[in-house]
C-alpha cells in the first residue's frame, strides 16, 4: 500500500468518514421501511427488494469505506450506488421528494463526490488498473 502525504490522508479519511457517516445512516430507512422509502422505491418501481438491495450494496460500501485497504472498493460501490440515485432523482423523482427540500438528493451527490475524491486518492490500489492509473 502506497503512503500518502499527510493532506491527502486528512482528505482521504474525510471523504471516507462522510460518505460512510451518510451511508449508515440512511440504512434505518430503508431497512425499517420508512414511509419515505417505500414511497421512493414504489415511484422507481423497485419496493420492496430494490430498497433492500441498495441498503444492503450501501452497508457494504461503508464498511469498505472505513478500512484504507479497501476504501478503493467501497468508494467504487458507493459511487455506482450514488450514481443510481442521482440518475432515478433525475428521471423520475424530481430534485425535490414529498417537500425534503431536496435533502436526499443532496446527500446523494455529496457521496459521489466523497466517493469520487476517494477513488482517484486511492487509485493505484484498484486491481488490475491501478498500475495504470
Amino acid at each position: 500500500m502506497e503512503s500518502l502525504s499527510t493532506p491527502l490522508l486528512v482528505m482521504s479519511w474525510s471523504c471516507r468518514f462522510i460518505a460512510a457517516a451518510i451511508l449508515l445512516q440512511t440504512l434505518y430507512f430503508k431497512f425499517t421501511g420508512a414511509p419515505e422509502s417505500v414511497y421512493i422505491f414504489t415511484k422507481v418501481g423497485m419496493e420492496p427488494w430494490g430498497r433492500y438491495a441498495s441498503g444492503v450494496a450501501e452497508l457494504f460500501a461503508a464498511a469498505l469505506l472505513i478500512f484504507p485497504r479497501t476504501s478503493w472498493a467501497g468508494a467504487l460501490l458507493a459511487a455506482g450506488v450514488m450514481a443510481g440515485a442521482i440518475g432515478s432523482h433525475l428521471t423520475k423523482l424530481g430534485v425535490v421528494v414529498q417537500n425534503d427540500g431536496g435533502l436526499l438528493f443532496a446527500l446523494a451527490v455529496i457521496v459521489l463526490t466523497c466517493a469520487l475524491a476517494t477513488i482517484y486518492i486511492h487509485r493505484r490500489q484498484i486491481p488490475v488498473v491501478g498500475s495504470l492509473l
